[in-house]
C-alpha cells in the first residue's frame, strides 16, 4: 500500500480553552466557524484572512472532549478572533487558556487501502524519532499530521529517509514506493536540535512516552456510556436533494452580491451550530478546502443534524482519553508510542481499527467498543504507578 503525503498551504496555532470557559469562547467560535463574507473591493491580504479565496478554511479543527476545547486554525485567527477574548480576562483565568507561541503547519495524509493502526504507527513514528513534535487528526477522508513549522525541514528529511519520493513538480509532497514499516529506526539531523537525543528505534520510543505519561501521572479514562461514529457532510452539488434557492435581487434590480452562506450546506451548518452550543461531550469537526467537512462526536448529537450527514451513523466507537494538560505542547512521541504499543497488542485481532485524535491537550485512542475493555488493561500497567 502506498501513502501520499502532501505540505498544506496553511501556518496554524494551537489554542487550549479549558471546559470551564467553553461558554465564554462560543461567539469566537462560532465566528470562526462561520467567517463572514469576503469584500471584494479589500486588498488580496485582507480578503483572505486566513481563509481561501472561494471562503473555505484551508484547515480547521475544533474539538470538544471531557477535557477541554482545543481549536486549531490559521494563525490570524487566532490573533484577531481569540487573543482579544483572553486578554478580557482576569489574569489568573487568561492564564489557564493556551495560544502555541509558534506557529504551526499541516500534512495531508492519504493512505487507501491502509488499516488505521497501521496509518497512525507508520506516519507518526518517524517524526517521533527524529525528535518532531506532532499532532495527529484523523477525519472522515484523510489523516492530517500538524508539526511545528520550524521543524518543516526536518519533517521532509525523515520522509525522505523512509523512502519516499519527492515528485519532480512539487516540493511539498511525497509519496511512498511501497509498503511502510515501523520496525527499524531512523537516525536524523533536526533544524534545532532537541534538548535530549531522540529514541534510535520503536522500543525506545513507547519506553520514554510511558515514562513520560506516568511521570505526569496521565492515566486512560474510558467514559462507558459515550460512543463515537465518524462521518461527514453532504457533497450538496452533487445531491440532488439538496436543491439551492434561486438568486433573488435586490430591490434596485441590481444582483445580489454572492455570499459565503449561498456556497455551503445551511442545514449541515445549522446542525453543527446547534451541537457547538448544546455544549457536547464530545465533538470534533475537521474542515479543509477540498473535502466536505468531517465529523467524529457523540452519537446522542445525532438528532442535531438530521438527514444531512453521511457516513456509518451506527458505528459503535470507544474514545479512551489521555489528558495531558500538564503537557508541554512541544512534548513528542505520545502519538507514535502510544498508538505504537496498542497496534501491537491488538494485531492479532480482528477489525482492529484504531484512530488517534490528539488535540492541544488531550489524546484519545477511538477504536470499537468491543476492544475498550482490552485497550485501557494494556494500557493501565503501563500508566498506573503501582502501591
Amino acid at each position: 500500500m502506498t501513502a501520499e503525503i502532501r505540505f498544506l498551504d496553511e501556518t496554524l496555532s494551537l489554542i487550549h480553552i479549558p471546559l470551564s470557559l467553553y461558554s465564554q469562547f462560543l461567539q469566537p467560535i462560532l465566528k470562526t466557524l462561520l467567517p463572514p463574507s469576503i469584500d471584494i473591493g479589500a486588498p488580496v491580504q485582507e480578503q483572505l484572512s486566513g481563509l481561501t479565496l472561494d471562503q473555505k478554511h484551508g484547515f480547521l479543527n475544533i474539538s470538544v472532549t471531557p477535557i477541554e476545547c482545543s481549536i486549531v486554525c490559521h494563525d490570524a485567527w487566532a490573533k484577531d478572533i481569540f487573543n482579544p477574548v483572553i486578554t478580557q480576562l482576569p489574569n489568573d483565568v487568561a492564564r489557564t487558556v493556551s495560544i502555541s507561541k509558534e506557529s504551526y503547519c499541516v500534512l495531508r495524509v492519504s493512505s487507501p487501502g491502509m488499516d488505521a493502526g497501521t496509518r497512525v504507527v507508520d506516519l507518526t513514528s518517524p517524526l517521533a524519532l527524529a525528535g518532531i513534535p506532532i499532532f495527529f487528526i484523523t477525519s472522515y477522508y484523510s489523516d492530517f499530521i500538524i508539526v511545528p513549522s520550524k521543524n518543516r525541514q526536518s519533517v521532509v528529511h525523515a520522509l525522505l529517509s523512509r523512502g519516499f519520493e519527492c515528485p519532480e513538480d512539487s516540493h511539498n509532497s511525497f509519496v511512498s514506493p511501497g509498503a511502510l514499516s515501523h520496525s527499524r529506526g531512523l537516525s536524523q539531523e533536526s533544524d534545532e536540535p532537541p534538548s535530549t537525543p531522540p529514541p534510535s528505534n520503536v522500543a525506545e520510543l513507547q519506553l520514554r512516552t510511558f515514562k513520560l505519561l506516568k511521570k505526569h501521572n496521565v492515566v486512560p479514562n474510558m467514559e462507558r456510556d459515550l460512543r463515537l461514529i465518524h462521518c461527514s457532510g453532504k457533497d450538496i452539488s452533487r445531491d440532488d436533494d439538496y436543491s439551492r434557492p434561486a438568486r433573488s435581487h435586490s430591490g434596485n434590480g441590481a444582483h445580489r452580491k454572492s455570499s459565503w452562506v449561498d456556497k455551503v450546506d445551511t442545514k449541515f451548518y445549522t446542525s453543527l451550530i446547534a451541537a457547538l452550543v448544546s455544549q457536547p461531550r464530545f465533538l470534533s469537526v475537521t474542515m479543509t478546502e477540498e473535502d466536505e467537512a468531517s465529523l467524529l462526536m457523540d452519537k446522542c448529537l445525532l438528532d442535531h443534524f438530521g438527514d444531512s450527514l453521511i457516513g456509518p451513523t451506527d458505528a459503535d466507537l470507544a474514545p479512551i482519553f489521555l489528558d495531558l494538560v500538564d503537557l508541554p505542547f512541544e512534548a513528542t512521541g505520545i502519538v507514535a508510542g502510544v498508538a505504537g504499543k496498542l497496534a501491537e497488542e491488538l494485531r492479532m485481532e480482528e477489525n482492529a481499527e484504531l484512530s488517534y485524535l490528539s488535540t492541544a491537550k488531550t489524546g484519545a485512542v477511538i477504536l470499537s467498543s468491543e476492544l475498550a475493555d482490552m485497550v485501557v488493561d494494556t494500557l493501565n500497567p503501563l500508566l498506573v504507578k503501582q502501591g
